[in-house]
């Protein structure tokens, strides 16, 4: 099979290519495609997509992921929320698992991380599974033919689906392990298929790296206006929020869908691609998201599809709630070619209220900002992370935790350090349950969510009459064309308002008990939003 070599004598830790039955560096999507299919990978689908299955792992393994404990990073990493790893139990990893490597054929992939030459980081991404190496080709950055020739790697990441580790040898938790080692600038990743663990780890490694820059990571999606780049708004929210889908505006020009920086130069996308849930996808509502799982080269998990036809039905869940596809992001014909745009001037934080007790908007002051960034109020939706079936409700520090590998304070005083500077208007949009919780209400209007944004982001919102919530004290909207008012007040989608009353208590109480880590670490008026709610 053809390929390019580029600079095999730069490629650090890579098995030594005379044990190697072969190593493919840079092969482009056909390369790619014709691989899988000829190792039985995938299947061909419609428009030339590949379609793939993880296997027993289709969500994140987050209790299997892990922070070598080096001297280096030792003060600086979060290890409440990060596991630790000893150094010698990687060495143990990194050698067992470049020896099982060496058996077997590779794809490698040399990246960027980051549309910022400033800031991007150098990744070079070593892959058993061919498809692995197609999707992170697409969820990365291509450098062109003149950057390949002089690339070198400033992190490295190793994968081998196939390789099973010892937790008694290697210092895990199971068969499956995700360890990152910051003085060895690599990540291996071992005993799970998940395509996710890839993109993931990269931008892991980016939360730590970039706070020393004065860059703040943010797991958002971001857009742009049409004519003025300068006009960004950015979207916080865990997966299932609709970060990618409220991000793919028609009206607005795509920066990015998951990952973003926010530096002296204005915010840009860490990714060149979209990992997008395609479950009970409406080719209505998502189109172009919706097109993509017929073009070229997209990478379709965990779907069901017609054997014969290869159509594929987006309502079958059997394999997994988080069935996604994975794509370039020129495939959305609105996509920014920069990836890169201006200071942000709205902050939209998504949340997935399975209470059933949040508004679809409302205006957070800075204080309150910084207390629902650091909250991070959300609820897991089934699939994302193994074991979830249903939605839990949960709190994930700044939309992100399990991507935090410092504590999350730092990542807030970011936040709120540029909002005051730039002067920033920060929404909570709730794309959960409204008229009831989880299992009784229903989620809220994609159409209303759609329509409030837009109110929003072109002014109209600010604009308007606003009353403060009795709950969380922050201001919704009581007047918005096109959305329903009772919608506005979610007591009164509900069929009994003494039993809303309840959960809103309830919830409350949720959010000050959790908040109550982060109070010696923040100032007193963040403080008080925990304790003021219901003034």
């Amino acid at each position: 099979m053809a390929h390019i070599l580029v600079n095999p004598d730069t490629v650090p830790e890579t098995p030594d290519p005379k044990g190697v039955g072969t190593v493919h560096y840079y092969l482009e999507e056909t390369g790619l495609i014709e691989a899988a299919l000829r190792r039985g990978e995938g299947t061909l689908g419609r428009g030339g997509a590949l379609l793939v299955e993880t296997g027993k792992h289709t969500g994140r393994s987050p209790n299997d992921k892990f922070v070598v404990e080096e001297p280096s990073v030792a003060d600086h990493i979060w290890w409440d929320n990060n596991r630790a790893m000893a150094p010698d139990a990687f060495e143990r990893l990194r050698q067992d698992l470049t020896a099982h490597a060496a058996q077997r054929e590779l794809f490698v992939q040399d990246l960027y991380a980051g549309a910022d030459p400033a800031h991007r980081l150098n990744v070079r991404v070593q892959t058993e599974l061919a498809w692995h190496g197609l999707f992170i080709r697409h969820l990365l950055r291509r450098p062109d033919l003149a950057e390949l020739a002089s690339f070198v790697p400033d992190f490295t990441i190793l994968n081998c689906p196939s390789f099973l580790a010892d937790p008694a040898r290697h210092g895990c938790r199971s068969e499956t392990v995700i360890a990152v080692s910051f003085e060895r600038r690599m990540i291996l990743i071992a005993g799970t298929s998940y395509a996710g663990e890839n993109k993931k780890s990269v931008f892991s490694v980016l939360n730590y790296l970039l706070p020393e820059k004065g860059v703040m990571p943010m797991h958002c999606s971001a857009n742009h206006a049409p004519d003025d780049a300068d006009d960004v708004a950015i979207f916080f929210g865990l997966s299932g929020t609709g970060k990618t889908t409220l991000s793919a505006d028609p009206d607005r020009i795509l920066i990015g869908d998951d990952e973003h920086g926010w530096s002296d130069n204005g915010t840009f996308n860490f990714e060149g691609g979209c990992y997008a849930k395609t479950i009970n996808m409406d080719p209505k509502a998502e189109p172009e998201i919706y097109a993509t799982t017929t073009k070229f080269g997209t990478v379709v998990e965990n779907m069901v599809f017609d054997p014969h036809t290869k159509v594929l039905d987006f309502a079958d869940d059997s394999l997994t709630a988080n069935m996604r596809c994975a794509y370039p992001m020129d495939y959305i014909a609105n996509a920014s070619p920069s990836a890169r745009g201006g200071m942000p001037r709205h902050v939209v934080m998504l949340t997935c209220d399975a209470f059933g007790v949040l508004p679809p908007i409302a205006r957070l002051t800075p204080a309150q900002a910084m207390y629902h960034f650091l909250s991070g109020f959300t609820s897991k939706v089934a699939g994302t992370e193994k074991g979830v079936t249903e939605p839990q409700p949960t709190f994930s520090t700044c939309f992100g935790a399990p991507f935090m590998p410092r504590r999350p304070e730092v990542y807030g005083e970011l936040l709120r350090e540029r909002i005051a500077r730039h002067g920033a208007t920060c929404w909570l949009v709730n794309t959960g349950w409204t008229g009831g919780a989880y299992g009784t209400g229903t989620r809220m209007p994609i159409a209303a969510t759609r329509a409030l944004l837009t109110a929003a982001l072109n002014g109209a919102l600010g604009a308007g009459q606003f009353r403060k919530d009795p709950n969380f004290g922050f201001e919704v909207p009581v007047d918005v064309a096109g959305v329903s008012p009772a919608l506005l007040n979610p007591r009164e989608t509900w069929t009994d308002g003494a039993a809303y009353d309840a959960a809103a208590a309830r919830l409350v109480a949720m959010f000050a008990d959790n908040f109550a880590k982060f109070a010696p670490s923040v100032d007193a008026d963040v403080r008080g939003q925990a304790v003021g709610a219901q003034r």
